[in-house]
């Protein structure tokens, strides 16, 4: 399975440039898709599920252009969109049943079992007879993911699919996604939540100002960020002209002033100790470097 993303731009009737000149190779697996809000991610998304046309450029699935595929395309699709709605008088059975009959299963018994085999892999099964008004958020969101799998696709989209989750609630989304992962699939997660991006995909890319500022490994872009990480207790007026200067990554409070963590090449005229790099500090660390030029770097540590 692939994806191949060829010169991609998508320009608005008002003018703003939501993508520009995008080019992406996405293999089967779980593919990370991290940036911040107004990056250009949910256009991106929403031209991959053929909701939406490219200004100009061209996605292929497997070879097939999706602007001439959109049928073929929407039977192997599953998307989880941002802003995921369902009627509310429905249950949360009923739901699923009438997203497994859009998206072709006629059958009845066969789509039952479906149905009911889905609910038990998310989680929902005792609240199959409730309202999907009455769920909480988490299990929203599991009911959301349930219609993006009932038909079981081979293309998975999934827009930001745990803002808002609580901790055990975003651990147990990203655990199922993984799972799902381990087929011949393509999972699609785009976030701005940097945790989701290194608890689950081998691949990623990072996006900003509509543009691909980095494709590859999240491991590759850490050691972007090593040795560029300093941790030092500071007073409140030494953290004030720090924040100034540098990107803080952590704040805590002790006895006589902040703990921080500082992302930087040389923290001088303050004093700090080195301490290992993760996914977040790269990710501040490389934005930073960047920030205020619309040149961005592309960085494609995949060849």
């Amino acid at each position: 399975m692939q994806i191949e993303i060829k010169q991609l731009s998508k320009v608005y009737p008002n003018g703003n440039k939501a993508l520009d000149n995008v080019n992406l190779s996405i293999s089967s697996g779980m593919f990370g898709l991290l940036g911040p809000n107004g990056a250009g991610k949910s256009t991106l998304m929403r031209i991959l599920v053929t909701l939406m046309d490219p200004t100009e450029g061209t996605v292929f699935v497997d070879g097939l252009d999706v602007s001439k595929h959109r049928k073929e395309m929407r039977g192997m699709l599953g998307y989880l969109p941002q802003d995921f709605r369902f009627f509310s008088n429905l249950t949360t059975y009923e739901f699923l049943d009438f997203a497994a009959r859009l998206s072709g299963m006629n059958r009845s018994k066969p789509r039952a079992i479906a149905v009911n085999g889905m609910l038990e892999t998310v989680g929902l099964f005792d609240a199959r007879d409730r309202k999907a008004n009455k769920l909480s958020g988490g299990m929203k969101r599991r009911l959301g993911i349930a219609q993006a799998l009932i038909n079981d696709p081979r293309i998975i989209v999934v827009d930001e699919p745990t803002t808002g989750l609580d901790p055990e609630e975003r651990i147990r989304f990203r655990n199922l996604l993984s799972t799902i992962s381990n087929r011949d699939v393509i999972i699609i997660l785009s976030t701005h939540i940097v945790s989701d991006i290194s608890s689950t995909c081998r691949n990623m890319a990072l996006m900003a100002e509509g543009k691909v500022a980095y494709c590859g490994t999240p491991e590759d872009l850490v050691a972007q960020a090593r040795g560029k990480v300093w941790q030092m207790v500071v007073n409140q007026e030494e953290m004030d002209r720090i924040g100034q200067q540098f990107p803080i990554t952590t704040t805590i409070p002790v006895s006589d002033g902040w703990d921080i963590e500082v992302v930087t090449d040389n923290p001088s005229p303050f004093v700090g100790k080195q301490v290992d790099a993760n996914l977040e500090h790269a990710y501040v660390y490389f934005m930073d470097q960047h920030s205020g030029s619309k040149e961005f770097l592309f960085i494609d540590t995949e060849k």
